[in-house]
């Protein structure tokens, strides 16, 4: 599961859209992804990793309370910001995509929740999953985090990894070892004969996984899963004793 000719993506989807209901009341007024953790927008903390990982365009779905993201958004320098406003249809995580890849290209693209949060092992993660894609014989790999140790996370899991690093969903009754940490590189290949509309994006990974093109890598270091505003103070001790 390495390539070492793959180049590092230099675009990027950012998924900013959703409503922050299990953040309430700090999403009443507050779009989720401007929510603050250890004095930053969890969108800024998203946004400085992949210009760190030599991102230069990200495109950002925008929804509920876009004009407050749109505001905060024009003030970065790095990555260049694209909106896709999505103000009349919420399109899901598959749709968005779909909605964006004009402006994405024809090459593999990070694809990254706004509201998801690490702290990096020796090398960051982005820069790992780079060197681990492998466009010949995938469409997605996903960056997965422990389902237990990780900060704020309570879940049964997404998915087991095989032993050449393809990913198996995790069945009803199972209890998955990984979970999505809420980052990937994706190929365009991935939304050939995609839905129309609103759709998620799990649908195209149970199909690309059937196919045997959905591989995963470990995250080395902390995801911090910050769902809920008690999460956010896990979060903020944890980036602090990763400091100290």
């Amino acid at each position: 599961m390495k390539n070492d000719m793959m180049r590092t993506p230099t675009k990027a989807m950012v998924l900013a859209a959703g409503l922050g209901t299990r953040m309430r009341p700090l999403t009443d007024r507050t779009p989720k992804p401007l929510v603050a953790v250890a004095g930053r927008a969890l969108i800024d903390h998203v946004l400085d990793r992949l210009a760190d990982a030599g991102v230069e365009r990200a495109v950002v779905n925008v929804h509920y309370l876009a004009d407050a993201l749109e505001r905060h958004l024009a003030a970065r320098k790095k990555p260049e910001i694209t909106i896709s406003d999505e103000r009349g249809l919420l399109l899901g995580t598959g749709g968005a995509v779909v909605k964006a890849l004009p402006e994405l290209g024809d090459a593999p693209f990070f694809h990254i929740n706004s509201d998801t949060i690490w702290i990096d092992g020796v090398k960051p993660n982005l820069a790992r999953l780079a060197e681990a894609f492998d466009p010949a014989g995938m469409d997605a790999a996903l960056l997965l985090a422990p389902t237990a140790g990780s900060i704020g996370y309570a879940g049964r899991g997404d998915f087991a990894f095989a032993a050449d690093g393809r990913l198996r969903r995790r069945t009803v009754r199972e209890v998955a070892p990984f979970v999505f940490a809420g980052a990937a590189i994706l190929a365009p290949a991935l939304f050939k004969d995609a839905p129309k509309g609103e759709f998620s994006l799990t649908n195209l990974f149970d199909r690309t996984a059937e196919q045997g093109r959905l591989f995963g890598l470990r995250l080395e270091g902390l995801w911090m899963h910050v769902g809920t505003p008690d999460a956010i103070a896990l979060a903020e001790n944890a980036i602090r004793a990763s400091t100290s």
